[in-house]
């Protein structure tokens, strides 16, 4: 039996989590022994984990007398070294921001593997240095493979570090098709009035651009559209979009439904579901909206050209008014998905990429 290690930073509620909790859980209908070794053993999604699976908490110090901080986590790098260096067949450092899910998987296996979640040239902002420096301080160089989640983020990885073109591998999340359409039948306590679009994930306004749909929604309220915009989620940028709602009268139109662990039944109330991000990854919210079959509006991200235009809805500039056209469109000519979405087929071609590299 293979054994099989994923680092990650925790199990709270979001996309990475979303799509590791489906990895992992078809993963072990295999005949692998898998352990997931967390920076912190918290979040709901824990119990969303199959029992087979080995959960580790591997917590650095963050003591702020430096010389007591290094010494300590020299203490646990050592330790976790002597009881699982190259044990493992295959390892994979799932949270690509944690330096110590970086140093677990490199330590665990010599078949290792950095997940990318990002297109990172795009998410900062085009700096090449910035992106360098983000990868040379998780060792890039010492994995044997360079997984993302998107084309866009393979292209931009191989432009920064073209030596490294043979190693970098391009496979797309898993989805829980079946557990989406159970969950989708759960009943909920609220009035859909109108077309209703809908936003699911973190409000992060330098990431996620929340104001641009807000910005959208005054201008069709002011042309006299009837519809509603629910926000599922909440983050650091909550207030400051309650706030807008509020100063812009908005409240009967804009609807924050706060974080939901199960969002799948409001989506499938929903008409559009719409995301106005500057960057990201590839979002799980895109494969969710493919198994409730609700079209999309997204501002250009990640592979959205490819894979939403012509196909499941609308990609737009990353500009309110352009988004403002998208949902209009939505609305006067109720927008019908032009391809259907095949779940079984495209999660059997995602575990082969996987099983590919477990057996490299």
């Amino acid at each position: 039996m293979k054994k099989i290690l994923f680092s990650a930073f925790d199990m709270n509620v979001g996309g990475i989590e979303t799509s590791l909790v489906t990895l992992l859980n078809n993963l072990i209908e295999k005949p692998y022994d898998i352990t997931l070794v967390l920076e912190k053993k918290q979040g709901p999604f824990l119990c969303d984990l199959d029992n087979k699976i080995k959960i580790i908490e591997y917590t650095p110090s963050k003591n702020k007398i430096v010389l007591i901080r290094k010494m300590i986590n020299l203490g646990k790098r050592i330790l976790f070294s002597m009881k699982h260096k190259n044990k493992y067949d295959f390892s994979v450092a799932y949270s690509t921001y944690s330096l110590s899910a970086s140093f677990i998987a490199r330590t665990a296996s010599r078949n290792c593997a950095l997940w990318g979640h990002a297109d990172y040239l795009a998410l900062f902002n085009g700096d090449d240095k910035k992106v360098e420096e983000f990868f040379e301080a998780l060792h890039y160089e010492k994995f044997t493979h360079i997984v993302f989640v998107s084309k866009a983020g393979v292209e931009s990885f191989v432009k920064i570090f073209p030596e490294m073109e043979d190693r970098v591998l391009f496979c797309n999340n898993l989805v829980d098709y079946k557990r989406i359409q159970n969950l989708s039948q759960e009943t909920i306590n609220i009035k859909k009035d109108g077309y209703v679009f809908i936003n699911v994930g973190r409000h992060d306004e330098k990431q996620k651009r929340l104001t641009r749909i807000i910005h959208a929604t005054q201008q069709l309220k002011k042309d006299g559209y009837n519809f509603k915009v629910w926000f599922i989620g909440d983050g650091q940028d909550s207030k400051i979009y309650k706030q807008l709602v509020e100063e812009y009268k908005l409240q009967d139109t804009i609807e924050f439904l706060g974080m939901k662990k199960n969002p799948y039944p409001y989506m499938k109330l929903a008409d559009t579901v719409i995301l106005s991000s500057d960057y990201e990854g590839y979002p799980v919210v895109f494969l969710e909206s493919f198994v409730l079959n609700k079209p999309i509006i997204t501002t250009d991200i990640s592979d959205a050209l490819l894979d939403i235009q012509n196909h499941f809805g609308i990609v737009t500039k990353k500009d309110e008014n352009d988004i403002y056209e998208a949902m209009k469109k939505m609305i006067k000519q109720d927008y019908k998905i032009k391809e259907e979405f095949l779940p079984e087929e495209y999660n059997k071609n995602v575990l082969q990429k996987i099983e590919n590299l477990i057996e490299y």
